[in-house]
């Protein structure tokens, strides 16, 4: 009897063990802000269009291709807005995923931010919508434009730590205009922001 009751106590202590792992992967495994994987996963679903023929991705872009890019350019979005967030004096995460222009615009923003003891609190909450506007190939490159909504948890605090602008509590709703650009006759697998129009 007693080693009835030793292996009914070993079977509930799986049980308890198995409930309390699953809440703790539904708590955690949640995601409010950036994780840090994010440029290796823009490339990897990059890649299957990369894997397509390149005249059919330059020529017609279609549904499936357009499909498979917008999973990589929400990627790419979540990373270049919490890199830029960041309370670095400069881009670094996302440098493969934006061109020099905006590289350097970027940067410069971030300094002028350092410059003034203001830092930037922001939790990224996610992607609403990234719709295609328009595709067009001009020669060898394919630029993409996209529109994105999204939300974010954003404030800027001085070196007091007093709020500057924006509310710690509140969820904010942001809209975005990007271009992607990419030459389809590379072995480069990455598309490039390359321009943001508002």
């Amino acid at each position: 009897m007693n080693y009835s009751f030793e292996y009914i106590d070993i079977i509930l202590l799986a049980m308890i063990a198995g409930f309390i792992f699953l809440r703790l992967r539904g708590i955690l495994g949640k995601r409010t802000g950036f994780e840090g994987k994010a440029p290796a996963q823009f490339k990897e679903v990059i890649n299957n269009l990369k894997a397509q023929d390149t005249k059919k991705i330059g020529d017609k872009f279609d549904d499936q291709a357009q499909e498979e890019f917008l999973k990589g350019a929400k990627i790419a979005y979540e990373t270049i807005i919490t890199d830029f967030s960041d309370n670095d004096n400069q881009i670094t995460t996302s440098k493969p995923l934006i061109n020099n222009d905006i590289y350097n615009k970027f940067n410069e923003a971030l300094k002028e931010r350092s410059s003034k003891g203001h830092r930037a609190d922001i939790t990224f909450i996610g992607v609403n919508s990234a719709v295609i506007k328009e595709h067009k190939k001009i020669g060898k490159i394919l630029n993409v434009t996209v529109n994105f909504i999204a939300e974010v948890i954003t404030c800027i605090k001085d070196k007091d730590n007093k709020i500057v602008s924006g509310d710690p509590e509140k969820i904010k709703k942001i809209y975005d205009t990007w271009v992607f650009s990419k030459d389809v006759t590379s072995a480069n697998p990455n598309w490039m922001l390359v321009n943001i129009l508002n």
